[in-house]
């Protein structure tokens, strides 16, 4: 399984994702604020990665600390939190990981240093071992959803690169092939960074996975054509009526996939899920650099001075959506019953 990220004692290292597909190199984060420039250049990236990665960087900064007391530990502790907190917006993962780290900084402020930081540490590791999990259970859960045979479409990277291991999208897609399904993956290049090409590509290659690789441009021609049966995509933030953000073309692929009457399913960890966001609406859409769009490869394509816009993700109505798969069992709609519900289903279920 490829390592996306991990706790070493030099620091947290990760996989660099913006050197993929023909560089395979890692690099280790020796302090927090390597952490968040790792996590806002997109080094490490999907919503569930980010996520742990600010817990380790939270984990990394306490550790760290020179702090001579427990009032300097807990002034050390809000800005290493506001900093990783500031990195990128949409993923709501980053914050419920922050957040997570908060609870237990409360809950073991009173005990000697050495020791908040040791149990920070080991936070921080449980959520890395628990995202796994969670990936696991997403594919036994998804997997039946998907045909026997045929071909599936996918947007950006929801695989192990996404996650700590083995992936919500494509973690599904893997459960659906390790149980005997004969499935074919097409795969969106998944402009303007690349991550279908780049990253979803070269995992499933790896793991010897039928894979044919498509401009995005190209999605609606495969419909037409009847290669797509069925779409899965992970996510970045769910609202609590079920409206998706996801990467941008998100959207186009789910209106393209109701047209043609094909089933648009997503994956992700209910930690994905924002209950006190009501809907897409208010979901935060990060704006990135014009460069990613004016530029390839570090070649510019496009005319000096062109007016661009570079949204980073779009948010799909949760009326294009068939399901929403989750370590706690899939949601159907309504969805603000359903996801509701399962709010309240233990996570070892």
């Amino acid at each position: 399984m490829i390592k996306t990220l991990e706790w070493t004692d030099a620091g947290v290292r990760l996989i660099d994702q913006t050197k993929l597909p023909l560089e395979e190199t890692y690099v280790t984060c020796k302090t927090y604020e390597e952490v968040a420039d790792a996590i806002r250049t997109m080094i490490v990236r999907g919503a569930p990665a980010i996520g742990v990665a600010a817990a380790m960087g939270v984990a990394l900064g306490v550790r760290d600390s020179q702090a001579k007391d427990h009032a300097e530990l807990k002034c050390d502790f809000d800005r290493i939190c506001d900093v990783l907190a500031s990195t990128r917006p949409t993923a709501v993962n980053l914050f419920w990981a922050i957040r997570r780290m908060r609870d237990k900084f409360e809950q073991v402020s009173t005990q000697p240093i050495a020791r908040i930081q040791q149990e920070l540490v080991t936070e921080a590791q449980r959520m890395m071992v628990e995202d796994i999990a969670a990936n696991e259970a997403m594919g036994r859960h998804g997997a039946v959803l998907l045909p026997s045979s045929g071909g599936i479409l996918t947007h950006c990277n929801a695989g192990a690169l996404a996650t700590c291991g083995y992936g919500t999208a494509l973690g599904v897609i893997r459960a659906a092939v390790d149980s005997g399904k004969k499935l074919q993956v097409f795969a969106d290049e998944t402009r303007p960074f690349l991550q279908g090409s780049r990253l979803t590509a070269w995992e499933l290659m790896k793991d010897h996975i039928p894979t044919t690789l498509i401009s995005d441009n190209m999605a609606g021609a495969m419909m037409q054509q009847g290669k797509i049966d069925a779409v899965i995509v992970g996510a970045d933030r769910i609202a609590a009526n079920g409206d998706v953000a996801n990467k941008i073309g998100t959207y186009t692929v789910a209106v393209l996939a109701k047209e043609h009457g094909i089933p648009f399913y997503v994956a992700a960890p209910f930690s994905t899920v924002d209950l006190a966001t009501p809907d897409g609406s208010r979901i935060p859409i990060e704006q990135r650099s014009s460069r990613e769009v004016t530029h390839l490869a570090g070649k510019q394509i496009a005319p000096d001075g062109v007016t661009v816009e570079n949204p980073a993700f779009d948010v799909t109505p949760n009326a294009y959506v068939t399901a929403i798969i989750t370590e706690r069992g899939v949601a159907r709609k309504p969805y603000a019953e359903s996801l509701r519900e399962l709010s309240a289903v233990s996570v070892t279920a």
